[in-house]
């Protein structure tokens, strides 16, 4: 019982702290959330417990946007990629052990170690509609594979010359549809079954409170220094989950 207990509380502060981040920077919550909950349950429960509460937060950062339409028939390649990608990487997740847990710590390792480089690419417009479709491909299969989607998904985005609103809608389109495909590809192999969906569902309200809380914190947090902090944790937690995949 006290096991039990420990659980839930662990999972509560984990969602809240998952929102709280997701609110000050617009990206976040899948990172942290399979990032720890990886360390107290196995890889296909934790993708599980965070369907709803992504979808909720990343409708949510959509909606804020000022550019859905555009931004939807400029990006649609990448939103079909990401379903084709999570179609072929269908099983990896729940089926690769410790391979899957090397490849999750890895996903957040190259995420970090982007996050913390100081250069930063840039494409032309002439290269987006194939460069788009590989991007969405390449996010598809790693969201199935470790339940993480903002590789390179994220940096993809970041690239090509989006303002700052209409980025933070932009990476809240590309992670709905990225929760989207990994809840079907979750409940296709079984992983996604009733009573997880039920967790998920309470899992919402501590991640938009922490979503919220993160949004009042904006104003008053250095975001620069917050996001260095936030990457430099997100790196250890991925070679924590690379050496312990590898024993």
């Amino acid at each position: 019982m006290f096991e039990q207990i420990g659980l839930a509380a662990f999972g509560v502060a984990t969602f809240t702290l998952a929102g709280a981040v997701k609110g000050l920077v617009g990206m976040g919550l899948p990172t942290i959330v399979m990032g720890l909950l990886a360390a107290v349950m196995p890889l296909p429960q934790a993708a599980a417990l965070m369907v709803l509460p992504s979808f909720v937060t990343n409708i949510w950062q959509v909606w804020r946007g000022p550019s859905l339409l555009p931004l939807l028939l400029r990006l649609w390649p990448l939103l079909l990629g990401i379903c084709v990608g999570a179609w072929l990487g269908a099983g990896w997740l729940t089926s690769g052990g410790k391979l899957a847990t090397v490849a999750l710590g890895g996903a957040l390792a190259l995420y970090a170690g982007l996050g913390l480089a100081t250069w930063h690419f840039e494409l032309r417009s002439r290269h987006e509609p194939w460069l788009s479709a590989i991007a969405g491909v390449a996010t598809g299969v790693v969201t199935a594979a470790t339940g993480i989607y903002v590789i390179p998904a994220g940096p993809y985005l970041q690239a090509i010359g989006l303002k700052r609103d209409e980025l933070v809608q932009a990476l809240g389109l590309s992670f709905t549809v990225s929760t989207v495909a990994l809840a079907a590809v979750l409940a296709f192999d079984g992983a996604l079954q009733i009573a997880i969906a039920g967790v998920s569902a309470l899992a919402v309200v501590p991640a938009l409170a922490g979503m919220w809380l993160g949004q009042r914190l904006r104003a008053r947090v250095d975001p620069e220094r917050f996001r260095i902090y936030f990457l430099v944790a997100l790196l250890a937690i991925g070679i924590h989950l690379i050496v312990r995949g590898m024993l």
